[in-house]
């Protein structure tokens, strides 16, 4: 070539890359257009610069140490070999750079070339960059929804970090109200004028918050003035946004809400963005949970707490209603009202009156869930059919109910428990159903018991006739392992927060109560039937009927009454004594034995079951039966709780009759327990 040194200045001005030409001292001798260009300086500005200048503060000294450990043993750097570098530009702004050496002599002089790359001019490369601090707010984000215990930060926060990571406009959280619709804005950043705290948006699909609700999937919006499958809101365009990004926020797989960005500019959002806001909802929909989650416990622990405080107080209010209606009753009878209406009428009024106050108790029981079971007489199909109706109500749209009862087909059982069982397993089947289906309730007289069923009843099944009830439903089905644990307590296969595991067990644990049994039938694609057994309200034994209105004792009944509380005890005394028996009365389970010890006679045991501090009534009951296997035993309570329980939580084989209670009550409940006996 005819000039050489030409051809040289020509490449050096024309190459893509910035390149510097720095002599040994650290100064820059020579920078090409590109270089000037992507720092920010104009045309020969940069020679004569030092280096370091190019370099943020912080890290100047270590930068001009190894430069000087360059310079004492130059050799070639190609790029991709060394981590990048960060590049001051001439505004103060930061550059993400990757730096490629090259010793170079001219006329005996040592110099070195320095070709530096804009790492975030390369579209793979901003990705990567950008993924990266898109992982950096999530990570922040997730730090703090870890350490926040109040769900109003995060609901504040997230919006925030979703403005800033993908500087947009604006962001905002919608949060459905509890009724479903409407949505709040719980948070958010660059809000418009017509979103503020009180603002309520419906939860209907022409609005952008229920539009993504309906779908239950992100949203994006390219060009809100083209879009046509709901309403924009003329504040949007008003304020000149054109795109949004919109995902739900999820809770328990039920969608409550929505998390959006809104930028000015068209087609803003991208799949990377995406992902982004799909991970803070993530964390808000998980912070949320884990608030109502606390929320809850809290709850159950101030019902729990509640209960029990409710369950002693029952028992003691039932006690002094013992004594007064015992005292009314025997009042009601005494000669020296044979002939005052006014005197009677009073004391019918506060009858009356102690009778709603037995009621309140037992609210207050039912409330704290230590109600005893109550068998009653129960119209199967009318029970069936008024539960229908409520799912009909309630449950998914697409699943067909369908009751096919027997008429006048009647079974002994607590009606509100059974209720209670049914309700559990329809919702198990609605899990399971989760497109819809069919949900059928079925219910026979029983003709022949399954053999597995009669097993496990024993003798009760030769002596008893059953009531069948079927609920069978067109779900998913349960695998065998499934089936082998699905009343094992506190199993479940539902995700996560959806299910306790004791739906099923507590079904089972009623029906065993109520001296029935269940059977389950399922498979893998074909569904699940549930059939509970239960004793027809008309079969023999001892559960078929409460007995006659009026029932005659054995006359002179030898009976060991045992009352901790003196009044109760003096009225139950006069019950007994009323009809015809012979009371031997104690205040405590151990005067109990020491009389038996002493030869006292005994045919009935009448025993409250809380008795202070010392025996228990229940643990009385049992040391009787194993002394007198022919004396009969029957329990009084005014409180239903883990004292009614045997060892091992099972029912106790003794029947139990409810404080307050009237004579003609005790009298029933007696011939029971001798009949049973």
């Amino acid at each position: 070539m005819r000039d050489l040194a030409a051809v040289h200045r020509a490449l050096f001005v024309a190459y893509p890359d910035a390149l510097l030409l720095a002599d040994t001292a650290g100064r820059i001798v020579l920078a090409n257009p590109a270089a000037e260009r992507m720092l920010g300086y104009g045309a020969g500005e940069l020679d004569g610069t030092p280096v370091e200048s190019l370099v943020p503060a912080a890290i100047r000294p270590r930068h001009a140490a190894y430069r000087q450990a360059y310079e004492r043993k130059p050799q070639p750097r190609p790029m991709g070999t060394q981590t990048e570098l960060v590049a001051l530009k001439r505004d103060g702004s930061e550059v993400m750079v990757e730096i490629a050496l090259s010793p170079l002599q001219i006329d005996g002089t040592q110099y070195v070339v320095a070709a530096v790359r804009d790492i975030e001019a390369y579209p793979r490369m901003r990705q990567a960059l950008q993924r990266a601090r898109y992982s950096e707010f999530v990570a922040q984000m997730g730090r703090l929804a870890v350490d926040a215990r109040d769900p109003q930060l995060l609901l504040q926060q997230v919006p925030a970090v979703a403005a800033d990571a993908l500087q947009v406009d604006a962001a905002v959280v919608f949060l459905l109200e509890p009724n479903r619709l409407e949505f709040r804005i719980a948070g958010g950043v660059g809000l418009l004028d017509d979103e503020g705290p009180a603002q309520r948006i419906p939860n209907r699909p022409d609005t952008p918050p229920g539009y993504v609700l309906r779908e239950g999937r992100p949203v994006t919006v390219t060009d809100f003035r083209g879009e046509t499958r709901f309403a924009v809101p003329a504040s949007y365009l008003g304020q000149g946004l054109v795109s949004a990004l919109a995902v739900p926020l999820a809770d328990r797989g039920q969608t409550i809400g929505a998390l959006m960005v809104r930028s000015r500019q068209a087609s803003r959002f991208g799949p990377d963005e995406l992902h982004f806001l799909e991970s803070l909802s993530n964390l808000l929909s998980a912070s949320l949970q884990r608030a109502q989650g606390e929320e809850a416990l809290q709850h159950s622990q101030r019902l729990e707490s509640v209960g029990q405080l409710t369950g002693g107080i029952a028992h003691d209010f039932n006690n002094l209603l013992t004594v007064i209606q015992g005292n009314l009753q025997v009042l009601e009878d005494h000669p020296a009202l044979a002939g005052d209406d006014g005197a009677r009428d009073m004391v019918a009024a506060a009858m009356r009156a102690s009778r709603r106050g037995a009621e309140l108790t037992g609210k207050l029981l039912a409330f704290s869930r230590r109600q005893l079971l109550s068998p009653s007489e129960v119209d199967v199909g009318e029970l069936l059919e008024s539960l229908a109706g409520m799912l009909r109500r309630t449950l998914d749209q697409r699943i067909r109910i369908r009751v096919d009862a027997a008429e006048r087909l009647r079974c002994r059982a607590d009606p509100g428990q059974l209720e209670s069982a049914l309700l559990n397993i329809a919702i198990n089947s609605r899990d399971a159903m989760p497109a819809g289906g069919h949900l059928d309730f079925h219910a026979r007289a029983c003709a022949a018991l399954p053999a597995e069923v009669a097993t496990e009843l024993g003798e009760r099944a030769a002596h008893e006739r059953y009531a069948e009830i079927a609920i069978v439903d067109s779900g998913d089905g349960m695998s065998e392992t499934v089936r082998e644990r699905v009343f094992e307590p506190f199993f479940t296969t539902k995700e996560l927060g959806r299910g306790t595991g004791l739906g099923l067990s507590t079904v089972y644990g009623f029906v065993k109560q109520s001296q029935g049994a269940v059977r389950l039938r399922s498979s893998p694609g074909a569904g699940t039937e549930v059939t509970i057994y239960l004793p027809r309200a008309d079969a023999a034994g001892p559960a078929a009927a409460d007995g006659p209105q009026t029932a005659a004792l054995p006359p002179g009944l030898p009976v060991l009454l045992v009352e901790d509380e003196d009044e109760v005890r003096a009225v139950v005394k006069r019950f007994l004594v009323a009809l015809g028996c012979r009371v031997v009365e104690c205040a405590s389970g151990e005067e109990a034995l020491a009389k038996l010890d002493a030869g006292a006679e005994c045919r009935l045991l009448l025993t409250d079951i809380a008795l202070g501090a010392g025996l228990r009534g229940t643990e009385l009951a049992r040391r009787v039966a194993e002394r007198l296997p022919q004396a009969a035993v029957l329990l009084m309570s005014g409180y239903a709780a883990e004292l009614l329980h045997g060892e091992g939580g099972g029912a106790l084989p003794w029947d139990l009759l409810r404080k307050p209670y009237e004579r003609e009550a005790l009298a029933r409940a007696i011939v029971r327990a001798l009949d049973a006996r």
